[in-house]
């Protein structure tokens, strides 16, 4: 069988994000590329969460890592031999979703999944590690073909030879629309915010959109509003780690300002993903705190004064009146409507 990742940029392939093999999880160390191509390995799943949290890789990311990390934990059980294998199972599946407070819920339906197939193969007599790898490999599958279904509807949203502006680092649907353009033979120009403090945007996007042959233009993060007029941007698209059921976004910092922007200049804004039925409501959702410090320095560099006070919260939240629509797999739905995704 195909997968989904095919033709996709070097750093959207599976092995390239993160990658279960003899005993141990590589993660591609997203906080130095593409400066540099150095994996993250992790030996036991307690390591693989210690890089989920440290932002080794983010975006889409974890969620791979996480059941990669789920298949590392069925083997680093089944090895010790334990009697209650169901049981610390589902310790580490709870520990490896609530590696980063904010997705937990989303992170949470792929770690359960993985723990029902790795006491299933336990039973069964089969390595419980190599069923919850194939399972994982199956599962992403699944998830970029959602994603190149949903690439075709916001696809359609661009004008040939238009210019897109994106937010933070969008995963597998920026590759999945990149893809989609080409195939289609339709020309576009990205620009793309720095994304500060991890810089997901200069150095993760517009590495995806130039490895995929488009043209890319990085901003800092306090241009956008500017940018849209200056260079006529058609669109602007981002991802979103929540997409609660009454319409809120929650995407990295910053995205909320741009879309203010982008309904100033009466620019439209779609947003890309699941609505998510945990979060009936924004009230439900914690916006994590990251620590002050990085963004009292820029790549490892300090860059403000030794005892001046840094704030950084890691994800802003989006009102429905500001975007145009959410793209998902089943097509392109009001804010105001999500429940209608789910109808079927």
């Amino acid at each position: 069988m195909e997968r989904q990742d095919k033709d996709l940029a070097f750093m959207l392939t599976y092995e390239n994000v993160a990658w279960y093999e003899d005993g141990i999880v590589r993660i591609l160390d997203r906080r130095i590329y593409p400066a540099r191509i150095e994996y993250v390995v992790c030996r036991t799943y307690e390591e693989v969460i210690a890089a989920i949290k440290a932002m080794v890789t983010q975006s889409g990311g974890p969620y791979l890592a996480a059941g990669m990390g789920m298949a590392l934990a069925a083997r680093q059980i089944d090895l010790e031999g334990a009697n209650d294998f169901p049981l610390r199972i589902a310790k580490a599946s709870w520990e490896i979703s609530h590696a980063r407070p904010t997705t937990a819920e989303k992170m949470a339906v792929i770690t359960e999944a993985c723990a029902k197939v790795a006491i299933t193969a336990k039973a069964a007599g089969q390595a419980p590690d190599r069923a919850v790898f194939e399972h994982t490999i199956g599962a992403v599958d699944k998830r970029y073909a959602r994603s190149a279904a949903g690439a075709k509807y916001l696809v359609d949203q661009f004008p040939d030879n238009g210019t897109v502006m994106t937010q933070c680092f969008a995963e597998t649907i920026v590759g999945m629309m990149l893809r989609e353009c080409r195939e289609r033979g339709k020309t576009i120009k990205v620009i793309c915010p720095e994304t500060r403090p991890y810089f997901q945007g200069a150095r993760l996007t517009a590495s995806v959109v130039r490895d995929m042959g488009f043209d890319v233009t990085v901003i800092t993060d306090n241009m956008p509003g500017y940018t849209m007029k200056a260079k006529h941007v058609d669109v602007f698209t981002s991802a979103a780690d929540v997409i609660c059921m009454d319409g809120h976004i929650v995407n990295k910092v910053g995205t909320f300002q741009i879309a203010l922007a982008a309904r100033y200049w009466g620019i439209p804004y779609f947003c890309t993903g699941s609505p998510n039925r945990q979060h009936p409501s924004i009230d439900t959702v914690k916006i994590e705190e990251r620590d002050e410090n990085d963004v009292l320095e820029a790549m490892g560099v300090r860059t403000a004064m030794q005892g001046v006070h840094g704030f950084y919260p890691a994800f802003d939240i989006t009102p429905p009146k500001l975007c145009d629509g959410i793209v998902t797999d089943k097509g392109i739905f009001p804010p105001y409507d999500l429940a209608r995704y789910y109808a079927d």
